[in-house]
């Protein structure tokens, strides 16, 4: 096995407990709208994949332009409970400190907005782990499952694709791992997802800190 350089993150679900809270108001904004939704529903849906490819679902799933409102509902309401809720994931903190300690270098590298990542990690107290090494799909012109994201962190970062070690909660993210030719671990909570993690290549763990015995 090939020593690992570099941790590539992904945010939400990995770091921040954010995607509980999205789907969930997603839903019943959709909902509102008269397009049935739940939030695990759309949390297997659309979880690790761009904003952009998830609106146009829902779109589609509408029949056409979502109405204005709804785009402001939405948002304002995710800021709200993002404000009130949201919490790191269990176990992130102890297993950057301990890449802090080996001095292994970690990045993220999210389907979301740069404007989002900062809002979460700054609201979590990660952002300082990771200031200035934040990588989104807006920054490449195809998201997860695609490989681009990765390989332009993986690129800026100056580290071969086969020395990095990709953290991931969600298909779409695995997928892009792979194709990548990156080594990913899967953190699941779900015992529904966990299969489906393997299934695409990860090797799936529940507690953070078993990622520290693939690095």
């Amino acid at each position: 096995m090939f020593a690992t350089e570099l941790v590539i993150f992904d945010c939400d679900g990995v770091l921040v407990d954010s995607e509980t809270i999205v789907c969930r108001v997603l839903a019943e904004e959709m909902n509102k709208l008269g397009m049935e939704a739940t939030a695990e529903e759309l949390d297997e849906q659309f979880s690790g994949r761009p904003a952009k490819d998830c609106l146009l679902e829902i779109e589609t799933r509408y029949g056409g332009p979502l109405p204005d409102h709804y785009f402001g509902n939405t948002e304002r309401r995710i800021r709200e409970a993002f404000h009130h809720e949201l919490q790191p994931i269990a176990g992130i903190e102890d297993l950057l400190d301990h890449l802090l300690q080996v001095s292994l270098r970690s990045c993220v590298a999210s389907s979301g907005s740069h404007e989002k990542m900062q809002l979460t990690l700054n609201k979590t107290g990660l952002f300082e782990y990771f200031n200035g090494r934040i990588f989104s799909a807006d920054d490449v012109r195809r998201g997860k499952p695609w490989p681009d994201l990765f390989l332009h962190a993986a690129h800026t970062m100056g580290v071969e694709p086969h020395r990095c070690l990709v953290v991931e909660d969600s298909i779409a993210g695995v997928k892009a791992a792979v194709a990548a030719g990156m080594p990913v671990v899967g953190y699941s909570r779900h015992p529904v997802r966990a299969p489906q993690l393997e299934r695409e290549g990860a090797r799936v763990v529940s507690d953070l800190m078993a990622v520290m015995d693939y690095l």
